[in-house]
């Protein structure tokens, strides 16, 4: 089977679809990171190769706060933003798209799409209420599985008002109306409305939000979090079919388009890239007052990779030593 394929590392969950010929998911894989990227990928990429029968890799692409380490593990066509990948994903399932909602596990993101193109975004700060990783704490202080949370929410009776703009506010707002008595689902229902007011008031803050609005990431199988944003919103939100890997479709279809476009051979590695002993390192490059922290992606000992130095200086040293004297690529650690 020929296919693209789409990485998406993000900090709480790996993502990896495969697009077939024909633009269908022949393959899609979602893992907890549990903060090794690098084996998540790994275990990915085999599991393709498995359930596929080792198939023939036209195109790769990566996406997410880990896309870099990911697109030098595989040997990426192209590496993009989340929110371009997103973007892509989203207008693949819904073509007329003008608002993405974006949750995931650390992370929110809002996407503006005409044309589709993306003309404007946000994204969350520090603060990670409302995400997926405030959820599944939630969950667990209330003693429900995250999976039951979404509709439980669904059963509530009373309105209850919970201060969403801070996670600590929230779990405080939250145990206090328990002492009051009310009941978990209506305290389920109460955050779910408290976490979309924050995420609309914060990332949605002076933007024109228009239908059809398309909800994604792993949040979105809350079905509490859903119904408040189209109680928000006044609108049907849509959630397509493989909402919590739509990152690693974009990457897919970006992979796709790269390859289409231009013509050339895949970067992919092959699978052989499993078996790669691959580590990163870092140090601060003192050569300015910017102090940059520069990381160094080591393939077998030596480095194949850097980035993280604004103005380039070590990405043009590694270029040059793997150009070498004779005009023949060979790889030489740069630091």
């Amino acid at each position: 089977m020929k296919i693209f394929v789409g990485v998406d590392v993000g900090s709480v969950s790996t993502n990896i679809v495969a697009l077939n010929e024909k633009d269908e998911i022949a393959f899609r894989y979602y893992s907890r990171t549990n903060g090794q990227p690098i084996e998540a990928v790994k275990s990915g990429m085999a599991k393709l190769r498995a359930d596929l029968d080792d198939p023939e890799v036209l195109g790769a692409g990566t996406t997410g706060s880990g896309r870099q380490l990911a697109g030098v593990l595989i040997g990426a066509d192209i590496v993009k933003n989340e929110i371009t990948a997103h973007g892509v994903a989203a207008s693949r399932e819904v073509p007329e798209v003008r608002t993405i909602f974006e949750i995931g596990g650390q992370d929110s993101k809002i996407i503006l799409i005409k044309d589709g193109m993306v003309v404007d975004f946000a994204m969350n700060t520090v603060c990670a209420a409302g995400t997926g990783s405030f959820l599944d704490h939630q969950s667990e202080r209330l003693g429900i599985p995250i999976e039951r949370f979404g509709d439980l929410a669904l059963q509530a009776e009373n309105e209850v008002r919970i201060a969403g703009r801070c996670t600590v506010f929230a779990e405080s707002d939250m145990i206090a109306k328990q002492q009051y008595g009310f009941s978990k689902p209506d305290i389920i229902w109460g955050l779910c409305r408290a976490l979309v007011r924050n995420y609309i008031n914060n990332l949605g803050r002076g933007k024109k939000l228009e239908p059809p609005f398309v909800f994604q990431g792993g949040v979105a199988a809350n079905k509490g979090i859903k119904k408040a944003f189209e109680e928000a919103m006044k609108s049907e939100v849509f959630v397509p079919e493989n909402y919590d890997v739509m990152g690693a479709v974009g990457a897919a279809i970006l992979a796709r388009e790269e390859i289409e476009t231009t013509g050339r051979e895949t970067s992919f590695k092959g699978f052989e890239c499993l078996n790669t002993d691959f580590r990163p390192s870092s140090f601060i490059c003192n050569g300015c007052s910017n102090s940059c922290e520069v990381i160094n992606a080591k393939a077998d000992g030596t480095i194949v990779a850097v980035w993280g130095d604004r103005c380039g200086k070590w990405q043009e040293q590694l270029r040059g030593k793997q150009k070498g004297s004779n005009g023949k690529k060979e790889t030489i650690p740069v630091k």
